[in-house]
């Protein structure tokens, strides 16, 4: 495992109402569920960013209103097109 240090003013925790160790987490997560919604990482990668298991990961997507499912439209019509 890496450590990456940066800064972060201190209203950054205060304004959201957290304690350090809660933001971190947090924002590990909400980064994750983002690279993930953009199609960056995989599920797995992004429950590893997160520092969560799969399942766990899955309740984040949830809880931010992402979908569990990568498809995209041509995904999706190339699926279709092979359903006989």
């Amino acid at each position: 495992m890496k450590t990456v240090s940066f800064q972060l003013p201190e209203t950054a925790f205060t304004v959201l109402g957290k304690e350090e160790r809660k933001f971190i987490s947090e924002m590990r997560i909400a980064a994750a569920v983002k690279w993930y919604d953009m199609g960056k990482i995989s599920q797995a990668k992004a429950a590893e960013i997160a520092g969560l298991t799969r399942a766990e990961f899955i309740d984040a997507l949830s809880r931010y209103q992402v979908c569990v499912f990568q498809y995209t439209e041509e995904d999706f019509a190339e699926e279709m097109a092979n359903v006989n």
